[in-house]
Order: structure tokens, then C-alpha cells, then sequence
């Protein structure tokens, strides 16, 4: 089977400094994927390096069977991946439904037409968008007007409406309450099982509700990669992950009570 998303051997440099360094990551059409590590662990560099926002220094990136290592970030859209912000990109002095049509216009190459025009044409595919991410009602709102919540969801609704073949979040529950960050959770459950995924995210206990597998970024290196479970039980990741004595643990146990730390 064709991988959804290949990295092999991916490289970059800051003035001499790797930032990330010799990544070699693989999903699988419909992975549910968790990309976690320390800050300064290189996992934003790599987003932006998957995304096409940041050229490798070094290695290849593949889409399906092609080669988008040098493709620009707005050719990688149109061919299938779509991507959320660590923080908002939404245009809040427009409504939810103008920013979903904004979004697949320009998926669709159109993003210099004004929202007024053909916007009849775009308006059911993003009532159906908005129902999806749990807006449905917020079609006319401003999108400044939305709770912090609310604009996360109107972030995921923008991706979900592209149709993507792989999807990208950088940190989504940054900044959530717990009732928040559990819709959220729902919301990405309820996605479709052909969509990739790969999330960055400080929560960890967000990410092993999501994510079937985990890689650990350190030091701009794989640390481990592999089920969610078994990263959860790896004493080198708890040591290594915040530089935890023996005996603290980073990750609680299922059935344990309390939140992880991080």
C-alpha cells in the first residue's frame, strides 16, 4: 500500500544549526498520527517542512506516490493537504460561512474572486461544512464574535471542507477549556476514516485520545515512534521527554485519575 504521507531522511538547517535531523516518518492512508517532544524538539519546523511553508535542507517529502519535496504550500493544498494554526488564521471580520467559502475557493484555485461572487454556488457546501464541525447555527456570526471554541472548530470546519487526503494540526487544543478540548476531540473522532491525520500537540492525554501512534521529537531527532500505548510505557521517553527523575512519571496509566502533566 502507497503511504498517505512519506518522509525519508528529512533535514533542515538554521545558520548551521539542525533543527530537524534525518526524520524519516510514514502514514499510512487513514493514520491517526501524534507528534509530540519538548519545545525546541524541531516538531514545528517539520510541520512547516510537511505543509511546504519551509523547504527541506535535506530528504524528500511524498504525498501518495509523488514527490511534492519542492512543490509550493499552495500547490500541496489543492493536491490534498489541508491545515490548521497553532494560532488563528481565520479573517474574523467575516462570517463563519464567508470564511468556509474563502477556504474552498481557494482549494479550488479562485482565492482572488471576491466572496460576493458565485457565492450561491459555494453556499451548501459550507452549511454542510459548518453542521459537521458543530456550527451550524453560526453560518451569519462573525467569525469574531465566536468564542475561543467556537474559532477552533471554524479552523477544523475550513480544513474539513477542503476534503483533504491529509490533515495537519498544530496544536488545537492550545488555549482550550477541558469541555472544549473534549468537543474538539469528538469532532476529530467523527472524522472521516479516509483522512490522514497528524497533530502536534503539548496535551498528551488529547493526543493518546487521538492519535493510534506516536513519534517523539528530541533534539531534532526521532526519539521513538510507534502505538500510542507503547510510548506511553517507554521509560526512555519519560526520562528523556521533560528530563524526569526515576520514579516521576510524565504520563499517567489508563484508569489512573488526574491529568497528565505537560
Amino acid at each position: 500500500m502507497t503511504a498517505a504521507l512519506a518522509l525519508d531522511r528529512v533535514t533542515h538547517e538554521f545558520d548551521g544549526l539542525r533543527a530537524v535531523d534525518g526524520v524519516d516518518l510514514t502514514l499510512q492512508p487513514g493514520a491517526r498520527h501524534g507528534l509530540i517532544g519538548p519545545n525546541g524538539a524541531g516538531k514545528s519546523t517539520l510541520f512547516h517542512i510537511v505543509t511546504g511553508s519551509l523547504r527541506p535542507t535535506g530528504g524528500t517529502v511524498h504525498l501518495g506516490e509523488r514527490d511534492v519535496t519542492r512543490v509550493p504550500q499552495h500547490r500541496r493544498a489543492q493536491l490534498g493537504i489541508a491545515q490548521t494554526f497553532q494560532h488563528s488564521s481565520l479573517f474574523l471580520n467575516l462570517t463563519c460561512s464567508e470564511n468556509v467559502l474563502l477556504a474552498l475557493h481557494r482549494v479550488a484555485g479562485r482565492s482572488h474572486r471576491p466572496v460576493a461572487r458565485d457565492r450561491s454556488a459555494g453556499v451548501p457546501a459550507a452549511a454542510e461544512a459548518l453542521a459537521s464541525a458543530g456550527l451550524g447555527e453560526r453560518g451569519d456570526t462573525l467569525a469574531g464574535a465566536l468564542s475561543h471554541g467556537e474559532r477552533r472548530q471554524l479552523e477544523l470546519c475550513l480544513a474539513f471542507a477542503c476534503q483533504p487526503r491529509v490533515l495537519l494540526l498544530d496544536e488545537p487544543a492550545a488555549g482550550l477549556s477541558p469541555g472544549e478540548t473534549d468537543r474538539l476531540g469528538d469532532l476529530l473522532e467523527q472524522m472521516s476514516p479516509e483522512v490522514t491525520l497528524l497533530v502536534i500537540e503539548h496535551d498528551l492525554e488529547f493526543v493518546f485520545r487521538i492519535a493510534r501512534d506516536v513519534t517523539v521529537l528530541h533534539l531534532g531527532s526521532v526519539l521513538a515512534s510507534g502505538p500510542a500505548a507503547e510510548i506511553r510505557a517507554s521509560d526512555e521517553v519519560q526520562r528523556i521527554y521533560l528530563g524526569l527523575q526515576a520514579g516521576e512519571r510524565l504520563f499517567l496509566d489508563e484508569g489512573d485519575d488526574g491529568a497528565a502533566r505537560g
